[in-house]
């Protein structure tokens, strides 16, 4: 495979993974509970528009198409954010979860970015390298929001009952949380043999 592939493979991971968020950030604003998360959901809403039309320019500039590759990964990150919604949490621990499925998403596009800006300048592709820089800058710029906007709510939180209780042994477990508990014991069988040779 050319360097030149990766790249647009890159590029369309990304591509797929900012439409998708296109279409899941008002979902996970309206969501958000408190005033702040909302906004700030909200606003990285218009900036992911804006990310989408950057690729679209870059992908212009190569004279490719930019669809045909779907993100996984950004697929189930937005998962994530969808079970942080149906989480049984109050107060400023609802939007924490709400936060933390946030941050995740910025990291996996910061790492995306990033590896398509070395592989743009790698190939002399400084034009689509400075659109890709772009949206890498907001991409950051939203994680420092993001955990800039989680610091009250960690403080509102720690106000929230005694904030070393367990609760959620007591509750009952819906469907979706038993199968996540049990692909997590399998997760864990599967490498404890090679975490036990690390010792």
């Amino acid at each position: 495979m050319a360097l030149m592939d990766v790249l647009l493979d890159e590029m369309r991971d990304l591509y797929s993974a900012e439409n998708q968020l296109v279409k899941a950030l008002p979902k996970l604003a309206k969501g958000a509970k408190d005033a702040s998360v909302k906004s700030l959901i909200s606003n990285h809403l218009e900036e992911t528009k804006g990310q989408v039309l950057r690729l679209r320019q870059a992908f212009e500039i190569l004279g490719k198409k930019p669809t045909g590759q779907h993100c996984n990964g950004m697929e189930g990150l937005i998962e994530e954010g969808q079970d942080a919604l149906e989480k049984d949490e109050d107060g400023a621990n609802f939007d924490l979860g709400i936060c933390g499925a946030s941050a995740r998403v910025e990291h996996y596009e910061i790492a995306g970015y990033t590896t398509s800006i070395a592989l743009a300048k790698s190939l002399g592709l400084g034009d689509v390298a400075s659109l890709l820089q772009a949206n890498l800058n907001e991409e950051v710029a939203a994680a420092k929001a993001i955990f800039a906007g989680a610091k009250p709510l960690l403080k509102a939180a720690l106000r929230q009952g005694d904030p070393t209780e367990n609760e959620e042994e007591k509750k009952p477990k819906s469907g979706k949380e038993k199968y996540s508990e049990k692909k997590s014991k399998e997760d864990e069988k599967k490498a404890a043999p090679s975490v036990a040779r690390k010792r």
